[in-house]
């Protein structure tokens, strides 16, 4: 059915819907409180640090990002801009709509939930071709320019991240590592399902058949210190 609709709206739509169920994702793992994301661990100790929203951050520190795709001479697509831009607002939504001080049984379920949506909505997301999220681009801007392979830049800057989020009281655990280990293989599961089928002529960047590939050749080691192939 989906395959009859026609590119440009399933696309359009793909995208919108994507990156609302991302930020919801993302508040999932979040109201777990058993650990998060390297990049959200990052946000959660500025938003300790500063007293802005989570979703506010979310959108200040994809900027800075972007400001780094200048020197790599990176261009974003449309999918770069509304990921920096809709991610947060969608997060907060999530962190409005879902309780926070569970029971452990509960916060396991919002985990592992959490986890599974966003590898879905990154396959809906990425599969829309629309561009990389801010720091995918910059992972694979600093592949191209160096040369180092993807997993490389990837851990190490999610290392960094990690490591001065925690350092700002940014939630570690559990959660981080399962989210590491999980998210590359089930991005590679969900992006084949959900990429659009469009002549190459048709979209301004081949972003999925790159992000694809650098899946399949560094799931194992990039799961050291993973964030969603979608931000």
């Amino acid at each position: 059915m989906l395959s009859r609709v026609p590119a440009l709206p399933r696309r359009s739509v793909q995208l919108l819907v994507g990156l609302f169920f991302y930020g919801i994702g993302i508040a999932l793992i979040v109201r777990g409180e058993l650990g998060v994301a390297p990049w959200d661990v990052l946000t959660q100790g500025l938003v300790k640090l500063t007293g802005l929203n989570f979703g506010l951050i979310t959108i200040l520190t994809s900027g800075v990002v972007l400001l780094f795709w200048i020197p790599l001479r990176q261009k974003p697509g449309v999918g770069t801009i509304a990921n920096a831009l809709l991610v947060g607002p969608a997060a907060d939504v999530g962190l409005w709509l879902i309780p926070a001080d569970q029971d452990l049984w509960l916060r396991i379920v919002f985990l592992a939930s959490g986890i599974l949506v966003l590898a879905a909505a990154t396959g809906l997301y990425i599969g829309a071709h629309f561009g990389p999220g801010p720091r995918d681009g910059l992972m694979t801007g600093i592949h191209r320019v160096s040369g180092w392979p993807i997993w490389v830049g990837r851990t190490g800057i999610e290392l960094t991240v990690l490591v001065i989020g925690w350092l700002l009281g940014g939630n570690v655990g559990i959660g981080t590592v399962a989210f590491a280990v999980l998210i590359g293989p089930l991005c590679g599961f969900m992006i084949p399902i959900f990429a659009v089928k469009i002549p190459p002529k048709d979209v301004a960047e081949p972003a999925i058949a790159r992000i694809e590939a650098d899946l399949e050749g560094t799931v194992a080691p990039s799961s050291v210190a993973g964030d969603s192939p979608a931000n």
